[in-house]
């Protein structure tokens, strides 16, 4: 492989494009032989351009929930709805039909989040003016945003199978932090004399429930808020950015508490209700593709699927103990019910 040179990329489109590419052609090669024998060293041919358009990106040179989701899939017909079976994802690794179910179906669920971040917007302005009747009408788009996103969800059962994703697929999102298969990090040769460590890819990376949370006002606990904190450093500048904006914009629980509107007050109840329930069921289907899987796994005979991948067992490829992190989120959302004073 040449020595690749990213004074040839025009435009930021194409500088995500090339961070897509060496992403997945990094994973594959770390990740080959499974997770027993990771390679240790990323070849300078590989590493030189990944770590300099990760800094002209501003992400870090690992493969991310942007590579893998939002980069990476087209439309067959751009005139047609956005729904799987006229979408393709632009790279693929091992696993087939079921990393393409899986890739695509978390771009709709993204895709389903979009009228809900239109929707944090208005509630902003609408709190800055104020306006009792945006403000509610901004809360309902979330709420239903939020029913629609675990709706869409809901097709992962029907395009990703749970065991090709756990023993096949799951590998090659892991990272080289917190992670035993790779306990010193990875060299990338010609960058660092010193092993780097960067997180696997995780949902946490995503931007929109980091970005719900924060306008709802959910305060979770120190260990999971400082996982999520971290995650943000994997998003795109312009979206941990914007996360920032919507932190630091006038309390919502506060004006709601203020306003003694009790129609504010049952309408935000309602995104908090709708935020638990999909928090929920996003654990169960941790449980089905995670932990059932890991047991079946293990009682299976050797077969055409390869072996557990033992080291990450209960993490989640970012490095966290999966269930108890999901579990502690879930909760601290549910905490967050507003009740009317008085």
């Amino acid at each position: 492989m040449p020595l690749l040179s990213c004074q040839f990329l025009t435009g930021y489109r194409e500088q995500r494009l090339a961070h897509l590419t060496l992403s997945f052609i990094t994973m594959g090669y770390v990740w080959q032989e499974g997770e027993t024998q990771p390679k240790e060293v990323l070849p300078r041919n590989l590493a030189l351009p990944f770590v300099e358009v990760s800094r002209s990106v501003g992400l870090p040179p690992i493969l991310t929930h942007s590579d893998l989701v939002l980069a990476n899939w087209t439309a067959r017909d751009p005139g047609r709805p956005l729904e799987i079976r006229n979408l393709d994802i632009i790279f693929s690794l091992p696993g087939g039909e079921s990393l393409r179910g899986f890739i695509l179906v978390i771009v709709l669920v993204e895709n389903a989040a979009v009228p809900g971040i239109k929707a944090l917007v208005q509630a902003v302005n609408a709190i800055l003016q104020p306006s009792p009747e945006s403000l509610l009408q901004a809360l309902q788009r979330l709420r239903l945003s939020i029913q629609d996103i675990k709706g869409v969800l809901g097709q992962m059962h029907d395009y990703a199978d749970p065991d090709v994703f756990y023993a096949v697929i799951r590998v090659f999102f892991s990272g080289w932090k917190d992670n035993p298969a790779m306990p010193a990090g990875l060299i990338y040769e010609g960058v660092s004399n010193e092993p780097l460590r960067y997180s696997g890819g995780s949902t946490a990376q995503s931007t929109v429930l980091q970005a719900f949370d924060e306008f709802l006002g959910i305060h979770h606990s120190e260990e999971s808020a400082d996982f999520l904190h971290k995650m943000r450093d994997y998003m795109p500048p312009s979206h941990k950015a914007f996360i920032e904006e919507i932190h630091s914009a006038p309390s919502l629980r506060d004006h709601i508490l203020s306003s003694g509107n009790g129609q504010l007050l049952a309408a935000y109840n309602q995104c908090v209700e709708a935020l638990v329930a999909l928090r929920s069921y996003h654990i169960a289907m941790v449980t089905k593709y995670l932990i059932t899987a890991a047991a079946r796994a293990k009682g299976r005979r050797p077969s055409q699927l390869p072996g557990p991948p033992r080291a990450l067992e209960e993490r989640g490829t970012g490095g966290t103990v999966v269930l108890r992190f999901l579990k502690s989120v879930r909760d601290k959302t549910l905490e967050a019910i507003l009740h009317q004073s008085g």
